[in-house]
């Protein structure tokens, strides 16, 4: 091109910076719309984070040639770019809330057309457009990935604080099914198998049955150790006689029956007499 128009050289650059510094581009139709329901839309689209401009196309298709993006079928007839900016506030627009708020208008003004747009340097169709338009806005989008994320980790915590409360309610059952802290203190000794003696059963002491000599250191301990050994036997003796007897009934009766004998004997001799 010889000796291009400056204003068209700057009107180029600056679709070409636009492109660069935009997330996405939606190309609508608006043959038709009065100033009023421009002014409107522009609005709307301004709180969506959006920029409605109008170009001509021979300066939007070299545009759009130096940048890589192939939009030069849409750019027929009367079209107008809305680009993803920055909302009022300063934050990032949406290309889903542009779509929204296009599509919000496109309702009460059916002369409003949407060609098709760009998402990156992806170009999309009329039907995309309005997929993209039923999607959840960046905000919602934002806090259901955040409660995605959070799902998880309030699960672990709560796995946990579960784990000890559950192992208290198993340890109380436990207590309760022994019969309370006190049984459960006091658990009894396990019963020790048939034939094998008890633990708290002392063997018996055969030492203190053993009769225990003690050695005389002289001769008075010798005669008064046989002295008291003879006291002690001498029950044991008189235990051992009765004992005899005892055991010997028919004998003691035999005796008992001659001493009758005797004395009946002498009696009839004194009388005789």
């Amino acid at each position: 091109m010889k000796n291009p128009n400056p204003a068209k050289v700057a009107v180029v650059d600056e679709l070409k910076e636009k492109f660069a510094d935009t997330d996405g581009m939606i190309l609508t139709e608006y043959r038709g719309l009065d100033v009023a329901a421009m002014a409107e839309l522009r609005h709307a689209l301004r709180q969506a984070g959006g920029e409605y401009k109008i170009y001509k196309n021979t300066l939007v298709r070299l545009a759009a040639r130096d940048a890589g993006l192939e939009i030069e079928d849409l750019l027929v007839g009367p079209t107008a770019l809305a680009f993803v900016g920055e909302r009022p506030d300063g934050s990032d627009g949406d290309v889903a809330a542009v779509a929204k708020a296009i599509r919000e208008f496109a309702k009460s003004n059916q002369l409003l057309v949407v060609k098709g747009g760009v998402l990156g340097d992806k170009p999309l169709d009329s039907d995309e457009i309005k997929a993209l338009a039923e999607l959840p806005s960046r905000e919602i989008l934002l806090a259901q990935l955040a409660g995605a994320f959070q799902a998880p980790m309030a699960s672990f915590a709560r796995l946990l604080s579960a784990v000890p409360r559950h192992f208290a309610y198993a340890l109380n059952a436990l207590i309760e099914k022994r019969g309370g802290p006190d049984a459960v203190a006091e658990t009894p000794a396990e019963t020790p198998a048939e034939g094998e003696p008890r633990s708290d059963q002392s063997e018996p002491d055969t030492t203190a049955a053993a009769p225990t000599a003690a050695a005389p250191t002289d001769d008075g301990d010798a005669t008064g150790d046989a002295s008291t050994a003879a006291t002690a036997a001498a029950p044991t003796a008189a235990a051992a006689a009765e004992s005899d007897d005892a055991s010997n009934p028919t004998e003691a009766s035999a005796d008992a029956d001659a001493g009758q004998a005797g004395e009946s004997g002498e009696a009839s001799q004194e009388k005789e007499a």
